[in-house]
């Protein structure tokens, strides 16, 4: 029987052992390796999806800013249509509530907001929509105010030109309804009572007696009317005294004197009317005038004249 030295298998335990070693150390390494790889893959992918998500956002938010100016532009464009803008008003405060918070969104977080602005596009559209509507509304309702205006523009001028042509048949109507005097006779009336024709003397004439008919008038009214008389002596003067029921009267547009005057009811008669001054002291010599008025207007006159 052969003997094995020991030294041999001192030596071949220790190849053994170090080939262990060595199997050991090299899966260690490749462990190692592959998790360096995995870890730098995760890296890799992480980097890349928050650069995605950066790039994601980004876009999401620019599209927000856009919406944001578009939801202004609606909301002037209907407001001025006479739409409601309660809806875009309400998406354009949360639009801008979505601006001021901060760039950083998880994944579930920017999803959210992407359908959101997907939402608010919708909204837009709908609201195109209806802009068109208004507009094609807003157009009719124009083309109905131009022509009622056009309707009242030819309203108002027919009014007018009725307006001015009853002002006219009025004017013709007054100047046509005004009274007359007729058979006007001035005499002179002494103190006996006789009556005498022009001229007179002072002697013959303690009052001076005018006499005269309103003439038959059938567009005048029966109404109550003012009749006036003024003596005017060749200075063109009134003979004028307060205590003989003389007094004043508008006369185009100026304020007169009158001698005397009687309140009466015109009824369209032909009635005659008399007037009896009196004048208290004797007339300068000289032509006379007398002018007869009813209330605002001259319905006649006559002359008369003392030596």
């Amino acid at each position: 029987m052969e003997m094995t030295d020991p030294t041999e298998k001192k030596e071949s335990k220790k190849g053994n052992g170090t080939t262990i070693f060595i199997g050991v150390l090299i899966a260690i390494i490749l462990i190692q390796s592959v998790k360096i790889y995995l870890d730098y893959k995760e890296k890799v992918e992480v980097k890349e999806q928050l650069a995605n998500t950066e790039e994601d956002l980004g876009e999401t938010m620019q599209k927000l800013k856009d919406i944001q100016t578009e939801l202004d532009q609606k909301i002037a464009e209907i407001e001025k249509l006479g739409g409601d803008v309660r809806e875009l008003e309400k998406a354009k405060a949360e639009v801008e509530s979505e601006l001021k918070r901060s760039n950083r969104r998880s994944a579930k977080a920017l999803k959210e907001l992407k359908d959101r602005v997907e939402g608010y596009e919708v909204l837009l559209k709908q609201k195109d929509e209806e802009l068109e509507k208004l507009k094609n509304v807003n157009t009719q309702l124009f083309s109905e105010n131009k022509n009622l205006k056009t309707k009242q523009n030819k309203l108002s001028d027919s009014i007018t030109r009725l307006s001015k042509n009853k002002d006219e048949l009025a004017g013709k109507v007054a100047i046509a309804s005004q009274l007359k005097a007729e058979n006007i006779s001035i005499k002179g009336v002494n103190s006996k009572g006789k009556e005498r024709d022009s001229p007179f003397k002072n002697r013959q004439l303690q009052k001076l007696k005018v006499e005269f008919n309103l003439a038959e008038n059938k567009v005048a009214p029966i109404e109550g009317k003012k009749i006036i008389i003024r003596i005017i002596d060749e200075n063109n003067q009134v003979i004028f005294d307060v205590a003989k029921g003389s007094g004043a009267f508008i006369y185009n547009g100026k304020e007169e004197f009158y001698t005397a005057a009687q309140e009466i009811l015109f009824d369209n008669t032909k009635q005659k009317l008399s007037f009896f001054y009196e004048k208290g002291s004797d007339y300068a010599a000289g032509k006379y005038t007398i002018e007869i008025y009813a209330t605002d207007y001259k319905i006649g006159s006559g002359v008369f004249e003392i030596k």
